[in-house]
């Protein structure tokens, strides 16, 4: 399954200049979904350009400009989301509310600059309704840049 941009923003609640994923490459289930216990397993690999001139770049740092390793984790959790489409087809026309309670084992191997085409790959470990835990890494030109395990809290009405 892949998303266009379009499709992202009519599931996602984020908007400009806090959206960090463009396009969804592929939502990949390791079990027949009936449930939310099903999505456990599920792989997603999204997309993420770093404008140069996105306004982050302004203040981080000038004349050094760097990704804030905030901002990964945030693309990180953004691109979670996504597996939930396996079971809520119809997402995108729901009240959908999602939101970030922790992370752990955050990892920034590599700088993210401007220019980079990023690959967002994350993996589903535990999910119950309204929670799930997610392995994530961020890529770029098959390099691993960051990663993290990101737990986050969901509503769909």
């Amino acid at each position: 399954m892949k998303l266009t941009k379009e499709e992202v923003i009519s599931i996602l609640p984020h908007r400009d200049p806090f959206l960090f994923v463009d396009s969804v490459e592929s939502i990949v289930a390791a079990n027949e979904i009936s449930s939310y216990k099903d999505l456990v397993g599920t792989a997603i690999k999204a997309n993420y350009y770093t404008r140069e001139d996105h306004v982050i770049f302004e203040g981080h740092f000038p004349g050094n400009p760097i990704l804030p390793g905030v901002v990964q984790i945030e693309m990180m959790a953004q691109a979670t989301s996504f597996g939930l489409v396996l079971l809520e087809p119809d997402l995108a026309n729901k009240k959908f509310d999602v939101a970030l309670l922790s992370v752990s084992n955050a990892k920034f191997r590599k700088p993210v600059l401007p220019n980079m085409d990023l690959v967002i790959e994350t993996h589903c470990k535990k999910i119950r309704t309204g929670f799930l835990e997610n392995d994530c890494s961020v890529y770029h030109n098959g390099e691993l840049m960051s990663q993290a395990t990101v737990f986050a809290s969901f509503k769909i009405a």
